[in-house]
């Protein structure tokens, strides 16, 4: 609805993959999945410049990334060349090859998924990158309850061979219209502004959230209004979610680090802390 893209990070075998996928088939549109593996190249998400012997013409030929939906499937095991192949397609909705950019469809969605624990074999995400992601998302274990019903429902097929699409293309790309009108005050402005400005003036981080973050907190905060019933925002909007927006655009000091400090724990003091303005 905000018009970003999600980072799935959690431990394997908790449904992140499965999650990705099961959002892409609802969300209708041209789906598409790139298991990212080291010897992966970046051709092989963007597409590749070919010669044609028969019309004696180059031509490009497009992707995995040319699709409404892009899953990148353990985005972290691939190496950095292959993981900046998804900077300019991310952030301008567009793939530059041999010098001719070519237009992604609309809408575009990147949906990828990490293990932050499994450490062999795995590439640090550059925070340029993470940078890109307007969310990052932990799923956490399931309750007894939930999981019964998990094991329940796989035992004869997976329920992701009956799922339909519930919405089109054309619907999402309305719905985004719609989020991107939802009124913003001046002062929910300067809230978000204070918040992220925190951020960069702490003792304990190296580097503070970006514009993109603030951009990002506006933009979901927006859907979460919408998704509430109402056409305006208010800072409980902002609150829920900063703790989802901006720790992983943070770069937190080796000492703040050794005391234990996290991302999110600082962005969580960073809103106890920050005075709230009157609701608009």
């Amino acid at each position: 609805m905000a018009g970003g893209h999600v980072l799935f990070e959690d431990v394997a075998g908790l449904g992140k993959t499965m999650l990705a996928r099961a959002l892409a088939v609802s969300m209708g549109g041209t789906f598409r999945r790139v298991q990212f593996t080291p010897d992966l190249l970046p051709t092989d998400v963007t597409g590749v410049t070919v010669f044609n012997q028969r019309s004696g013409d180059f031509e490009f030929r497009p992707g995995p990334v040319f699709a409404n939906v892009l899953v990148a499937d353990e985005i972290n095991r691939t190496s950095p060349r292959t993981q900046s192949a998804l900077l300019e397609a991310m952030a301008e909705q567009q793939v530059t090859m041999d010098g001719v950019t070519h237009e992604l469809p609309r809408p575009f969605f990147v949906m990828a998924t990490e293990n932050p624990i499994e450490l062999e074999g795995t590439y640090p995400l550059p925070v340029s990158q993470l940078d890109r992601f307007t969310l990052r998302l932990s799923i956490g274990y399931p309750s007894e309850k939930a999981e019964t019903e998990v094991v329940r429902r796989q035992l004869v097929r997976h329920p992701i061979e009956t799922l339909k699409a519930v919405t089109t293309s054309e619907e999402v790309l309305h719905v985004q219209w719609v989020v991107s009108h939802c009124h913003v005050d001046d002062r929910i402005y300067a809230y978000a502004i204070a918040l992220v400005n925190q951020t960069r003036q702490s003792e304990e981080v190296e580097v503070g959230a970006s514009p993109r973050g603030t951009i990002a907190l506006i933009r979901t905060a927006q859907a979460r209004a919408v998704l509430e019933g109402r056409d305006f925002v208010i800072p409980d909007d902002i609150k829920a979610l900063a703790t989802l927006c901006l720790p992983h655009r943070l770069i937190l000091r080796p000492e703040a680090r050794l005391r234990g400090t996290s991302a999110l724990s600082l962005v969580d003091r960073v809103v106890d802390g920050t005075p709230q303005v009157t609701q608009a």
